[in-house]
């Protein structure tokens, strides 16, 4: 009789474990292994900018507002160094600071560095504004927004509008209203020091790392609620711009989208001259739409661009006509007044440098006349072939003229007739060409 073996434990072949269990555990070794939620401290996220106010810029940091609020960071901390720039992007930024459910800090680094004209209000915008030693805020009147100079009516209207904005931003923040109004009427600017004294900003730092130990523990409004700062012991990850916008701010330079506008004239010119050589027209289309992208972003001045193109065409128009210069000259002036006119702003970072307008002129002017002296040259050169090409050249009499003969020239014989009696071996010159007949005489040795 067989007995039954009962499992004691003891060493052996062990038994399944039920497949409920192994999920169980695979499940508690599942949640160990993701970190809580709660346990996350976050960390600070900083962007840079040292360029005008444009509306790459504002998309930049548009995008870092957002990516900071999505992605877990505590605060946003903007290094800011700028000589202004447009309006419009200018609000754009702002209105991404205000509406930010993450604190913004503006700070205005490293030393040396300003927050001119829009950089001001943006300042002002933010839950913290900070500067290190040796900076300065401030001028922060009106610029055009290009199309021409606003009279002194607009002009008045738009300076309250900013005096308005700049007071209401100021007061939203607990800022110095007084000097926001100031900033944008009297164009006052003060220094880092001056600035915390007259409670425009909240900090004077000398690095990111001071800044971050003052800012610790202060309470900010934003539009999710007041919020704690504390950001001892965060990391900091900063956001580069990354080539992209990169290559949009560069574009949005007034210095070189002049020079891509220039390009690209220089492009089509020598494409339309020239049909077929494919390379120059094709740059300059390219030159062309960079240029005009450029201009988006810019206070343009719409009859600049047109004295530009007048210029063009008075160049061109100076090698097809003989005007002894003055189609040249109509044209270097007016290429240097739609130079100057082109970006029409009181802002020197939204002009074209000097030091790019009169190269460029003088490039233009001297291409185009040395052009206009070939073309003279030309016009003016004897002919080499044909019949005109025969007139004043100098042929040997082969056979005696009286009045008619024979003479050799260009490797040819013709017939040729003379007022002159002319022997074997005279040289003549020819005078004129009379179907297959040369009038030539005779030309003394």
């Amino acid at each position: 009789m067989k007995t039954e073996k009962k499992y004691t434990g003891l060493p052996g072949k062990p038994k399944s474990l039920p497949l409920s269990c192994w999920l169980v555990l695979l499940l508690g070794l599942g949640i160990a292994s993701v970190p809580s939620l709660g346990a996350s401290k976050g960390y600070i996220l900083e962007l840079t900018v040292k360029s005008t106010i444009n509306p790459v810029i504002s998309e930049y940091i548009d995008k870092g507002i957002k990516e900071g609020a999505t992605g877990g960071a505590v605060c946003v901390v903007l290094e800011l160094d700028t000589p202004g720039g447009l309006d419009t992007a200018m609000r754009d930024i702002v209105q991404s600071i205000l509406n930010s459910p993450v604190p913004v800090i503006v700070y205005i680094a490293p030393s040396g560095a300003r927050a001119a004209s829009a950089g001001v209000l943006i300042t002002m915008a933010a839950h913290i504004a900070a500067m290190a030693p040796g900076t300065n805020i401030g001028a922060a009147h009106p610029v055009g927004l290009g199309g021409g100079k606003m009279d002194e009516t607009m002009l008045k209207k738009v300076e309250n509008d900013a005096a308005a904005y700049a007071k209401s931003l100021a007061e939203q923040r607990g800022r110095n209203v007084e000097w926001a109004v100031k900033a944008v009427r009297e164009s006052e600017s003060v220094s880092a020091r001056k600035a915390l004294e007259l409670k425009i900003i909240d900090f004077v730092a000398p690095s990111l790392a001071d800044l971050i130990d003052q800012v610790d523990g202060k309470e900010v409004e934003t539009v999710w609620g007041k919020k704690t700062l504390k950001l001892k012991g965060l990391p900091i990850e900063k956001l580069d711009m990354g080539w992209r916008y990169r290559l949009l701010d560069v574009l949005s330079n007034p210095n070189i989208a002049y020079i891509l506008m220039m390009l690209g004239f220089y492009g089509l010119f020598f494409e339309l001259s020239n049909p077929g050589v494919i390379f120059p027209g094709v740059f300059g289309a390219i030159c062309l739409i960079l240029a005009f992208f450029a201009m988006q972003t810019l206070p343009v001045n719409y009859a600049g661009i047109l004295l530009i193109i007048l210029a063009i065409i008075l160049f061109i128009a100076e090698i097809k006509v003989t005007s002894y210069g003055i189609l040249s000259l109509g044209g270097v002036v007016s290429l240097l007044l739609g130079s100057l006119m082109l970006f029409e702003s009181p802002d020197p970072a939204l002009r074209i440098s000097w030091f790019v307008i009169v190269p460029m002129v003088a490039t233009t002017a001297a291409f185009f006349l040395f052009a206009m002296s070939l073309a003279l040259r030309a016009q003016r050169r004897q002919p080499a072939t044909g019949r005109e090409g025969l007139v004043g050249r100098r042929a040997r009499v082969v056979s005696p003229i009286n009045p008619s003969g024979k003479v050799f020239v260009h490797g040819e014989y013709w017939n040729a007739e003379s007022e002159d009696e002319l022997e074997p071996g005279d040289t003549a010159e020819i005078m004129s060409v009379s179907e297959l007949t040369l009038q030539v005489k005779k030309v003394s040795k």
